[in-house]
């Protein structure tokens, strides 16, 4: 298929629609009328994971007529409407985000800070910051990385467990009893008597930090399909407005708005978490910081056990993992060898990923790469494992092109982190006027709620009606633009910290050991996170998206986990500027961080500005009727509402 033509990516849409109606036509043996250019939606089948009469409140008497190669490039698009299970899968992200940010947040006091002079949970009420172990900057930055990493490793482990075994549901049910697990021993770790010990202390926070990132992960990886599962519609169709005109509905943008709105209950549950928390710690103590959000995060199994006869699930597919493997070696054959002389290709083009989904990079075996491998390709000489048909292969060459775009997110999560460690140490060396310094982070996620509204109602369909096409690939290069540009803010901040500041550039020295700030305000700092929040709606937000849009079906958690483990790499890469991360060195980690920042931007650009092109084409690739071979047949959708 060429994906640059727009007649053929119509023509593409047009045969997906119809094998769907097809596809539920042998299952409910339902003959439907057609006419020339009008499709009706066929009734759901028990196998949709709704009832069949909510969907037909929804969906009766609806008639779609589908977009030709002239509509889709003259009608504009605009997004269909969230269904109301897709608000309880949010709400629950919003109680559970509650719970881990407003944990994390007091995370750098807890560990950097040491126990203020009479007092014995660690408040500090108004006269001095909050702390308890006293382990420095170095410690706590270490520490946070690490969990930052731990918690995006994790759901690598998630996504396996769901798409092979347990599913979404079940999978996220589990990963919750394991993160309450956690928080109660990070409660453990903050009572007093144990933090007179803060050698016994680190110990048990520590391993609370481990129990809790294995439940963050679980849930992080399955929480975000789970939503975008909830609507149902995946081929654009024409809709006749009130005003008489003509628009295409299309299930892409609807998707990009779900995010949108999904990510603003995350940083919903983030601000009122983060800011509740971090006075608790002020005035009261460690303990209440993590007990608070505990309490919270048991919103989680309520909301989704009385909803969970209401979503639609996907049921987990078995070996499809071990498919896709097999499908890859067998694509491979004849293109790679561990022996040099077999080779044709370039030691660069072996290490490098995008060869391997590209076909021209590899010149030994001229066929094509993904086309020579598809069960009507190979005929007669079909492998016996192989019981997927050819949209399935498309569809895993699709989530490795995805797999591919998140290669460069770790430089971007890069520049994020500085705002959950180094960006808090900072506040708290400049005048707070009597604001706790980690609560100034806050801006960020109140920079998401204002400005995700702003992007939905008037910038996303301003430039749809405009004509401009601001694909996934295009707002995730501007999201490391924006991130770089509030690390040069940061920058420029420790720059007049250390010229302004009493001890020049033994800023936490000044604060420590004689309590004396930098005379600079510490709102200075706006810019820093409102720039970080826009570049999040571009480039966080959007590889949920471009996660979900272009995974297989049934490999879905596994692409969100891929782009989830970006963020554990970046961590990983953070450790490496830890050194960085003291005084006199702060003003070179902002700097090195701002200049990687765009470096990803303009690679991420150079090496997908291609992929981008075949937006409309990937979306609309004729769906798979390949659903694996589930170890356990009895495991649907209806057990495991039961």
């Amino acid at each position: 298929m060429n994906v640059s033509d727009p007649v053929e990516v119509a023509e593409v849409a047009r045969a997906r629609a119809s094998a769907q109606d097809a596809q539920i036509d042998e299952k409910t043996d339902h003959k439907l009328s057609l006419t020339p250019s009008i499709e009706e939606v066929p009734p759901a089948s028990k196998e949709a994971g709704v009832s069949s009469a909510a969907y037909e409140d929804d969906h009766s008497h609806l008639q779609r007529q589908f977009p030709s190669d002239d509509d889709f490039k003259h009608l504009r698009r605009i997004a269909g409407d969230i269904p109301w299970t897709a608000y309880t899968v949010a709400f629950v992200e919003l109680c559970e985000r509650f719970s881990y940010y407003g944990t994390t947040a007091v995370f750098v006091n807890f560990i950097q800070r040491p126990l203020p002079e009479g007092s014995t949970t660690g408040a500090g009420y108004d006269h001095s910051n909050p702390g308890a172990l006293g382990m420095g900057q170095q410690a706590s930055t270490g520490l946070t990385l690490f969990n930052a990493f731990w918690s995006y490793v994790m759901p690598l482990a998630g996504a396996y467990m769901a798409d092979q075994y347990w599913g979404r549901f079940r999978t996220i049910m589990f990963s919750i009893a394991a993160a309450l697990l956690g928080h109660i021993i990070l409660i453990v770790s903050a009572l007093p008597p144990v933090i007179a010990h803060p050698n016994g202390a680190i110990a048990c926070f520590s391993i609370g930090l481990l129990i809790m990132g294995v439940g963050t992960g679980g849930f992080k990886s399955n929480i975000s399909p789970l939503i975008a599962e909830q609507y149902r519609e995946e081929v654009p169709y024409i809709k006749t407005l009130k005003n008489g005109n003509r628009v295409i509905v299309d299930p892409a943008a609807t998707i990009s708005r779900i995010y949108l709105y999904f990510y603003m209950m995350i940083n919903i549950g983030s601000i009122l978490g983060q800011v509740s928390m971090v006075y608790a710690e002020k005035y009261v103590g460690f303990w209440l910081s993590y007990f608070l959000p505990t309490v919270m995060y048991l919103g989680c199994p309520i909301v989704l056990f009385f909803c969970r006869n209401k979503y639609h699930l996907v049921k987990p597919t078995g070996s499809v993992y071990t498919q896709a493997i097999r499908l890859w070696k067998l694509a491979m054959k004849g293109r790679w060898s561990l022996n040099p002389a077999r080779m044709y290709v370039s030691p660069f083009a072996v290490v490098c990923w995008w060869h391997f989904t590209d076909p021209r990079s590899w010149k030994k075996n001229p066929k094509p790469f993904w086309d020579s491998v598809k069960p009507s390709a190979l005929g007669r000489d079909r492998p016996q494992w192989m019981t997927f048909d050819d949209e399935w292969v498309d569809e895993v060459s699709r989530g490795l092109k995805a797999c591919k775009v998140f290669l460069w997110y770790p430089l971007y999560w890069l520049a994020y982190n500085q705002m959950i460690n180094n960006l808090t140490s900072q506040a708290a060396t400049m005048r707070l006027g009597g604001v706790p310094n980690d609560i100034i982070n806050n801006l960020n996620p109140l920079s998401l709620i204002i400005f995700i509204p702003i992007m939905d109602k008037l910038i996303y369909p301003g430039l749809r009606r405009m004509g401009i096409k601001f694909t996934p690939l295009k707002r995730i290069t501007a999201g490391f633009f924006f991130a770089g540009s509030g690390m040069i803010c940061a920058t420029v901040t420790q720059y007049y910290i250390y010229k302004i500041g009493p001890c020049g550039k033994e800023a936490n020295y000044c604060l420590d050991e004689l309590n004396q700030h930098s005379d600079i305000s510490v709102w200075v700092q706006t810019l820093t996170y409102v720039l970080g929040g826009i570049s999040e709606i571009f480039a966080s937000v959007t590889s949920l998206e471009y996660a979900f849009t272009k995974a297989p079906k049934n490999m879905r958690s596994l692409v969100q986990a891929v782009a989830l483990f970006m963020n554990a790499f970046s961590s990983a890469l953070g450790q490496a500027l830890v050194s960085l991360s003291e005084d006199p060195l702060l003003v070179w980690n902002y700097t090195v961080v701002a200049i990687l920042a765009f470096v990803g931007g303009i690679g991420f650009w150079l090496t997908n500005y291609k992929l981008d092109k075949q937006e409309d084409a990937l979306n609309n690739l004729p769906a798979s009727r390949y659903g694996g071979d589930n170890p356990d047949p009895k495991l649907d959708e209806e057990s495991v509402r039961q």
